[in-house]
């Protein structure tokens, strides 16, 4: 698939710093953390540099690399985010890819350090835009063990957990990335406070089936992984009546030993 590339040089540097700062500010990213970057052309990536705060970042700051992760131009002062050949491996393996966006923002990353996926049928919204999204295998980053992680779940999901680490979407814009960063964060959020809750209701299989279908009318770009539905709607009322019967004995159990006590007394 050919990507298109609409917007200019200077425009794309501008929203990369105005991404940045949103990342920032909703704490998706702390200090020096996270990095972007936007697919200029087929020859020409433009990234973030590394040790800058994604919330102070100028375009001129902004460094356009080749595919090979040299720099092709840019402020001497910095250098490309350290993650580079993390980003060139997705643009590799994804040619439909058009920016890919990494951070680490606090439920997510939670989720990852507890080693748990967020792919389970919850949320109609994510179901639709992200799919399953899966956990990357530890890898130091810095280093191929990060790409290499990646690699093989990148080929069908916009949106990957890095264990330990954070998390990372992709787009074929870098609008598009963000939004499904939004997205990811926020049925993290949610999942989290309904186990706090002690219960997470997931959908079954036949309104997962519909929520495809609307994905495909939609016509949503990218490729993801379907998620986890929970047993069918017949399964589901018979485990509840049986839960309730099992409450109700009990409860009458329990009465009838008070009463009989009391008689005693």
């Amino acid at each position: 698939m050919k990507q298109a590339y609409k917007a200019g040089e200077f425009e794309l540097k501008n929203m990369i710093c105005e991404i940045g700062k949103r990342v920032w500010i909703k704490g998706f990213v702390a200090a020096n953390d996270g990095n972007i970057s936007v697919k200029l052309n087929d020859k020409e990536v433009l990234t973030t540099p590394t040790g800058v705060s994604k919330g102070f970042m100028t375009p001129d700051m902004i460094i356009k690399i080749d595919r090979q992760g040299n720099m092709l131009s840019g402020n001497s002062k910095y250098r490309p985010t350290s993650e580079t050949q993390m980003h060139l491996e997705i643009y590799n393996e994804r040619p439909d890819v058009g920016s890919v966006l990494h951070s680490h923002p606090p439920y997510c990353t939670s989720f990852a350090v507890a080693n748990i996926p967020l792919n389970k049928c919850v949320l109609p919204e994510a179901i639709i835009v992200i799919g399953a999204v899966p956990i990357a295998e530890y890898g130091l980053p810095s280093t191929n063990e990060l790409p290499d992680a990646i690699k093989p779940l990148i080929k069908n999901s916009e949106a990957v957990l890095m264990q330990n680490h954070g998390a990372l979407t992709v787009g074929p814009d870098l609008l598009t990335a963000y939004h499904r960063m939004e997205t990811l964060e926020h049925t993290a959020k949610i999942v989290h406070l309904a186990r706090q809750l002690g219960n997470v209701n997931v959908l079954p299989q036949n309104e997962v089936d519909r929520l495809m279908d609307l994905r495909q009318n939609f016509n949503i770009p990218g490729k993801i992984t379907a998620c986890q539905a929970s047993a069918s709607p017949a399964k589901q009322d018979k485990t509840v009546s049986s839960q309730k019967k099992i409450t109700d004995d009990t409860i009458q159990d329990i009465t009838h030993r008070v009463l009989e006590r009391l008689k005693v007394s």
